[in-house]
């Protein structure tokens, strides 16, 4: 009974950690995480007798592209905010924080979800 204490205790604490460092869209990620984590592709392809380690392998490098490209929006975002800050004479009405990263995570995220619901069908 211990272990399950500390285990809620340590998913708030991340959770609260979470929140406080990236507010809204630190939820938008752990929603795509979660998302790309769910099995249901394999889940089916096991069920169809169509499993093989070449698709999953495939499914894997589709996941890894996904991440990369996340991540590369989150730098164009670094990138466009600096840039945005230390152009003289350019002020925008609001201070510019993210733009690309979350369009594009909920853009993942919609897929996967996406997936999810097709091979949930087809289990």
């Amino acid at each position: 009974m211990e272990n399950v204490t500390h285990a809620k205790a340590a998913i708030a604490a991340a959770v609260a950690v979470l929140t406080a460092l990236w507010g809204w869209f630190g939820w938008l990620v752990v929603l795509f995480v979660g998302c790309m984590a769910y099995l249901t592709g394999s889940v089916a392809a096991m069920r169809r007798g169509t499993w093989s380690s070449a698709s999953a392998r495939d499914g894997i490098w589709h996941k890894c592209g996904s991440i990369i490209v996340v991540m590369v929006a989150g730098a164009a975002d670094l990138l466009i905010g600096t840039m945005l800050g230390h152009l003289p004479g350019v002020v925008l009405p609001f201070e510019y924080t993210v733009l690309l990263c979350p369009l594009v995570t909920v853009w993942y995220t919609l897929t996967e979800l996406g997936s999810i619901v097709e091979n949930a069908r087809v289990s």
